[in-house]
């Protein structure tokens, strides 16, 4: 199979291009490399071609997408800095660059995996969080939730191309993937409190600490990824990829400073000291995972002990 991976430079991308490549597979990646990097694919000598361009260029994603036999669209501006402080361009690019890909896979009738996010559930505070959970959204005019506004969209127009046009369409939701290559910074919680520990600086909590996260080694995460897209029984149907395994953020802090046997201090700071005016956080997130285990028998198997010592094994190269 010939993929077109769309961000495949970026850290879910890039993990997800090696393991196709090592079943025999070959792959396009496009990115721009604004949060991806060539350097996550380094390692990787043949069967990969790299197009660096902008998602919103019609006529490349056109010609990439004609050529390629299945398209996952992981492309999108990311991370709560980059669109709390970017806004604009995080509603362009998320909402027009899965409009292009679509269009193009419609017209050429190709495969399509768009991946989406927890985020989908906005201020909704169900444990766990299903897929047909509601979305309970906050104020459409606070930049915290236009990533949430914008991949909803997505997620609609990807159905209804399904729905209307039969393409066949895939959706994933990742909740909190983390792993060797993400960075931490624009918000990524677990690698930025492990290159503060490996460097004994404070780690910097915001707002009480109390808030409650679930954490997805990304090899996981692309195992239960490589099972959606491959499966025809996940066409038209939407899952939720993530650990259920929960831990506040106080206590990540503390497991940090532990497993890396750092002599760094815990520093509380206040959400308006770290954030623009409007920001607010979402005090527990976590998936039910029941519908990818019942129709894909997937289960996470890799506990946040070990997601930690991967981060840190990997940023002290």
């Amino acid at each position: 199979m010939k993929y077109l991976i769309t961000g495949g430079a970026g850290f879910i991308g890039s993990h997800l291009v090696e393991k196709l490549i090592a079943r025999g597979d070959q792959v396009v990646v496009f990115d721009n490399l604004s949060t991806g990097s060539a350097r996550n694919l380094s390692a990787i000598k043949e069967g990969i071609k790299f197009e660096q361009g902008n998602i919103l260029d019609k006529a490349a994603i056109d010609k990439l997408v004609s050529e390629s036999d299945y398209v996952v669209h992981l492309a999108a501006v990311l991370g709560v800095f980059n669109i709390v402080n970017k806004p604009l361009e995080s509603l362009k690019t998320n909402l027009q660059g899965s409009e292009v890909v679509l269009e193009a896979c419609d017209k050429y009738r190709k495969p399509v995996l768009i991946a989406s996010t927890s985020e989908i559930y906005g201020k909704n505070d169900k444990v766990p969080l299903s897929e047909e959970d509601d979305r309970i959204i906050g104020h459409p005019l606070k930049s915290r939730w236009s990533y949430s506004e914008a991949k909803a969209v997505d997620e609609s127009l990807a159905y209804f191309y399904y729905l209307e046009n039969k393409l066949p369409i895939r959706i994933v939701r990742f909740f909190n993937t983390v792993g060797p290559r993400q960075i931490g910074h624009y918000g990524m919680v677990v690698p930025r409190f492990v290159s503060s520990a490996l460097k004994n600086e404070p780690l910097s909590v915001y707002g009480s600490g109390e808030q409650i996260r679930c954490f997805c080694h990304v090899d996981d995460a692309v195992r239960a990824l490589l099972l959606v897209m491959d499966s025809d029984k996940t066409v038209g149907q939407v899952f939720n990829i993530g650990n259920n395994q929960q831990i506040t953020i106080m206590e990540l802090a503390q497991k940090v400073i532990e497993l890396t046997g750092s002599s760094s201090t815990i520093a509380k700071i206040a959400y308006e000291k770290a954030y623009p005016e409007g920001f607010e956080d979402m005090q527990r997130r976590v998936p039910d995972i029941s519908k990818i285990k019942k129709v894909l028998g997937w289960s996470p198997e890799i506990n946040l002990d070990q997601i930690i010592k991967d981060i840190a094994a990997f940023n002290s190269k």
